[in-house]
């Protein structure tokens, strides 16, 4: 007589496609396989997919839900640096909406039960008629997978074993009463942790549309900024070569007029010696009037070829130099590729080889949580931390800056009268998304000087 196999907890991975919807489902062991890379997904090249890990009763019931991303290269294969125990945030994960057997276990982006796994997390849409968690439960219930059900029909009782109550036990009696009074107020027990179940689902949707929002609005922010930052550069940079050419207008100008000045002297010289050798006869006038043709047409041609000369040497100067640029570029390439080589050979292969032992990076920044940075991103990272920190939190460098001494040390920072600063202690904004320079770092007080002046 054969074992029949009882109806088990399953573990299973839901796949949702860019534009709502489960693309792909498949069991847990099958998910690990997938990550040893046993196995690519070459319809996943190059994307970031939304995930679901699931747990699914006997009943084909869902009892949690963990909402990950997860990244594939261009070859299919998912990033080896992903990380995340499922299993463990599922178990520490806080209640959610009720599928069918009770309030689930859910941990997504806005209810994180480990603070540096939030942003590989995403929240699930609870819109109607787009509900995440009504499409898994669908799927479960569907049954694709091919999971052992548990079968819960009732036994149906022989007519022969029916037994018929004698006429003075049709009434309910005094326990009957009770016991109809102890059901009501089961059931309506079981509605009030219905209806506190349906309000903590809506505020879940009111939280994850707030954070997206929150999001939303500090990308555009920093987009707008970095805008404006290149706008005034370009505009920086126009008023400086609109400033040289006006500058370059005036020389030439001035060289022109001494020209002009010294030219007209001298025929004003030649003029006057002219009339002065009137009176000594026509024939010398004509010899001195033909000398002196002479002698302007040999200062014309001198000063000609004196600036084409000039010209000549400058055009020789420009053209080394620019051999010599050419050059030079050409060694500080080659100086770069042996600098990348160098480092190529030494650092960088020491990271990657840490980072195909399995070996994740990650730092800590106020504000942003713990990062794990990809190894393509190290060399950014050290160039310059803080704007990767600000990166990852939406914001611009210089606010961040702005934020962290404010997060280090929340006091107001505005000016009293003496010169000295004000120094009381205010609130900490732990987000620096949300830190206005002049109203987040200030008190109450000079906090409503500051709109005063602003309104006046």
């Amino acid at each position: 007589m054969s074992m029949q196999k009882r109806p088990q907890m399953v573990e299973a991975v839901m796949f949702f496609r860019e534009r709502g919807g489960i693309c792909k489902q498949m069991l847990f062991p099958e998910f690990e396989a997938l990550l040893d890379g046993v196995v690519n997904m070459p319809e996943f090249a190059d994307q970031q997919l939304r995930v679901a890990y699931v747990l699914i009763n006997p009943r084909l019931l869902i009892k949690a839900a963990v909402f990950f991303y997860l990244d594939f290269d261009e070859k299919g294969a998912p990033d080896r640096g992903w990380n995340i125990p499922l299993q463990h945030l599922s178990e520490r994960a806080g209640r959610g909406p009720d599928l069918g057997a009770g309030p689930i276990r859910l941990a997504c982006r806005s209810q994180c039960p480990v603070s540096w796994h939030q942003m590989h997390l995403w929240d699930p849409s609870l819109a109607p008629g787009q509900n995440d968690l009504v499409l898994l439960r669908d799927a479960v219930k569907r049954n694709s997978l091919g999971l052992l059900v548990e079968d819960d029909t009732a036994q149906a009782v022989a007519p022969e074993r029916l037994q018929m109550a004698s006429e003075d036990q049709w009434y309910a009696s005094e326990k009957g009463r009770e016991a109809t009074a102890q059901l009501s107020e089961k059931l309506d027990q079981e509605h009030r942790l219905k209806t506190a179940q349906l309000i903590k689902q809506q505020r879940l949707r009111i939280a994850s549309l707030s954070q997206q929002r929150e999001e939303e609005l500090a990308k555009f922010k920093l987009a707008c900024e970095e805008q404006s930052r290149k706008l005034l550069a370009q505009i920086h940079g126009l008023d400086k070569s609109l400033r040289q050419q006006q500058a370059l207008n005036t020389d030439l100008k001035a060289q022109l007029a001494a020209q002009a000045a010294s030219f007209q002297a001298s025929r004003e010289e030649m003029t006057e010696q002219l009339r002065s050798l009137e009176h000594h006869g026509r024939t010398e006038s004509d010899v001195l009037r033909r000398q002196f043709e002479g002698e302007l047409e040999a200062k014309i041609a001198s000063a000609v070829i004196e600036y084409k000369e000039q010209i000549a040497i400058r055009n020789v100067e420009l053209a080394y130099r620019n051999e010599q640029e050419g050059q030079l570029q050409q060694e500080l390439e080659r100086l770069r590729q042996e600098r990348d080589e160098l480092a190529g050979q030494s650092g960088g292969q020491i990271l990657e080889r840490l980072a195909n032992l399995g070996v994740v990076f990650v730092v800590y920044h106020p504000g942003a949580g713990h990062l794990t940075i990809p190894l393509q991103d190290i060399a950014r990272y050290q160039d310059n931390p803080m704007a990767y920190a600000a990166a990852k939190c939406f914001v611009s460098e210089e606010q961040y800056r702005q934020w962290l001494a404010h997060f280090q040390q929340p006091s107001c920072e505005a000016l009293l009268p003496s010169g000295e600063r004000c120094a009381i202690p205010i609130d900490r904004v732990d987000t620096p998304s949300r830190f206005t320079v002049g109203d987040s770092n200030c008190c109450a007080r000079h906090k409503a000087s500051s709109r005063l002046r602003t309104v006046g």
